[in-house]
């Protein structure tokens, strides 16, 4: 039989009581407690890594609150309603993942063409200033202006740049490539 949860059970482990204290350190308290509460969370997660994490959560935020929940008549159930809120998180985190996941739309791109790669090739073989003002000019849009003063240069330099990278480029792509079959 599947017991339901009762919020009373939590509340009534969270509350301080009138004499206080559990008597043991931190240390104590995780050691007596660390095993049991991950078993508990393994029977509820089946996950024993889950679980471990969950408690080993749990355990950390109670560290940091020890002066107020060692007043707490039974700290422990503290600690289970953190793990197990720290799980229904990471569920709830999977589950919103998993609903966006549906509804995005895979989309499959073919590969880049011949000429895009011959004229990446090319690209790749021009001096770095040249290549710079190709792109800039002919991807970015840039006008000259624009490149002289993004690098520094006469608008002059950008022209003869560019003038040198568009024959390199001329030259390369309209070469006839034999292409080795054992490449």
């Amino acid at each position: 039989m599947v017991r339901q949860h009762d919020p009373g059970d939590i509340r009534e482990g969270l509350s301080p009581t009138a004499t206080g204290a559990v008597g043991d350190s931190f240390e104590e308290f995780y050691a007596a407690n660390f095993q049991a509460l991950t078993l508990q969370l393994y029977a509820y997660t089946a996950d024993v890594g889950q679980a471990q994490d969950a408690v080993q959560e749990a355990f950390s935020r109670a560290w940091a609150r020890w002066d107020r929940l060692v007043r707490y008549e039974r700290p422990a159930a503290w600690v289970r309603a953190v793990a197990m809120n720290v799980v229904r998180n990471r569920w709830r985190r999977l589950r919103a993942a998993r609903a966006h996941a549906r509804y995005r739309q895979e989309q499959t791109v073919e590969g880049p063409g011949p000429d895009r790669v011959a004229l990446a090739h090319a690209l790749a073989g021009l001096p770095e200033t040249q290549r710079r003002a190709v792109v800039l000019f002919h991807v970015a849009d840039l006008s000259i202006a624009d490149i002289a003063e993004q690098e520094g240069v006469a608008p002059g330099t950008v022209k003869s740049w560019l003038h040198r990278g568009r024959a390199a480029l001329a030259a390369e792509l309209s070469e006839p490539r034999t292409e080795d079959p054992h490449v």
